[in-house]
């Protein structure tokens, strides 16, 4: 573990207050992809009970970050969300900073793309319902009333940072996430205001499940990272990228190979039972009123298999195929390799990808033959024996 350490920060005044943490890995840091990620580790009890020089405990549940410093860069943050004593190791388990909107209730109000109806100048001017406007009988008819329509409407990334703004901007709850600022282009709600979004403190929703549902029903993709300021500075900048529509690229300057730098593979797996080509979509309503879509996969000579998805914040006919398109693309029937794991070579860097970047994996599979196959990276882990594990999953099986 030459070159690591852990350095413990406090959680909202973010002071630094041990550089250097005897901080036992029990499970790899590991980041995920449009996910908070995970670390888990021990250290003995002794040291759980050392105090900061503001008087608490140096690692405390919801009052510690913890971050996994590498060769001087930050390659892993989060927060100590929970302790516990394993008979004679004091267990630490960390999640992401974006894992904190989850339990918190959103307690504010804003609505997307709100049906408007005008007011009718002419309404109750002709009393005697005769279609002329009392007193201007064969001169003037009643116009008919002004239309409704749909209010302004809020992109997606704006819903997205009201969000995290509400979560951060309450008294002891800024976490220090910065989210980037650029807009999606996709609107929520309707321009008829037939179906408008809204967010009501009297629904009682979680921010973190919001946060989730804006991410799964519009694809784009959002990736948390922790770094220096610079290199003369003890500040950890944090941030939210936000992927248009979605993070990563295709890195044809990178080399995934069997015998090379791969020095294992998960077990290879298609989806099996779980393998659709058709997917019925269930939104908002009972009964016959319930908003319904239907999604195919063009026909590949296999035996309909039908995914049936219930979501009932979904209502407009484009949010219910956006989520059949999205359900289908994760149900493909291909050989896909879950896993590789990686030395660090001149084929591809520690550090040289980025999560959602698509990468050529090329393996020998028994029973199959030679994969040669790009998946795209969704999560990383990295070990303190010098390996490397990447989480992936087919490219083509991403619906954008």
């Amino acid at each position: 573990m030459q070159g690591w350490r852990f350095i413990a920060q406090r959680a909202l005044t973010e002071t630094i207050v041990d550089w250097d943490v005897p901080f036992a890995l029990s499970s790899n840091p590991k980041r995920d992809l449009s996910g908070p990620g995970s670390m888990t580790g021990t250290i003995t009890p002794e040291y759980s009970r050392i105090i900061g020089d503001d008087g608490l405990p140096v690692l405390e549940e919801w009052g510690t970050k913890l971050y996994l410093e590498i060769d001087g860069e930050i390659r892993w943050g989060g927060v100590v969300t929970k302790t516990s004593f394993d008979g004679p190791q004091f267990t630490v388990a960390c999640e992401g900073f974006s894992c904190y909107p989850h339990g918190i209730p959103y307690e504010g109000y804003i609505i997307s793309g709100k049906k408007i109806t005008p007011k009718d100048p002419y309404a109750g001017k002709d009393k005697n319902h005769d279609g002329w406007v009392d007193g201007k009988k064969g001169k003037q008819k009643v116009p008919p009333a002004p239309k409704p329509y749909g209010g302004p409407r809020i992109d997606v990334f704006d819903a997205f940072r009201h969000i995290w703004w509400h979560v951060q901007s309450r008294t002891g709850g800024d976490i220090g996430l910065d989210i980037d600022s650029h807009d999606l282009g996709e609107l929520l709600g309707t321009s008829d205001g037939e179906d408008p979004w809204e967010l009501a403190w009297w629904d009682n929703p979680d921010c973190g499940q919001v946060l989730d549902t804006l991410t799964s029903q519009t694809p784009f993709d959002w990736l948390e990272t922790h770094a220096w300021a610079n290199s003369t500075s003890n500040t950890i900048t944090h941030r939210i990228r936000l992927g248009k529509p979605r993070l990563g690229r295709k890195r044809t300057d990178l080399r995934f190979m069997d015998g090379e730098n791969i020095a294992a593979i998960a077990k290879p797996e298609g989806m099996g039972d779980d393998y659709a080509n058709e997917a019925i979509v269930l939104g908002k309503g009972e009964g016959k009123k319930m908003k319904r879509a239907q999604v195919y996969r063009p026909r590949d000579g296999r035996l309909r298999r039908v995914a049936t998805v219930t979501d009932k914040t979904l209502s407009s006919e484009k949010a219910l195929r956006t989520r059949g398109d999205k359900e289908l693309a994760g149900r493909t029937a291909n050989l896909q390799i879950p896993a590789i794991q990686i030395w660090d070579h001149p084929n591809a860097r520690f550090g040289s990808w980025s999560l959602g970047d698509d990468i050529r994996v090329q393996v020998h599979v028994p029973w199959v033959g030679d994969v040669d196959v790009w998946h795209r990276i969704i999560g990383d882990e990295i070990s303190a024996d010098g390996m490397c594990t990447l989480t992936l999953k087919r490219s083509d099986s991403f619906h954008y």
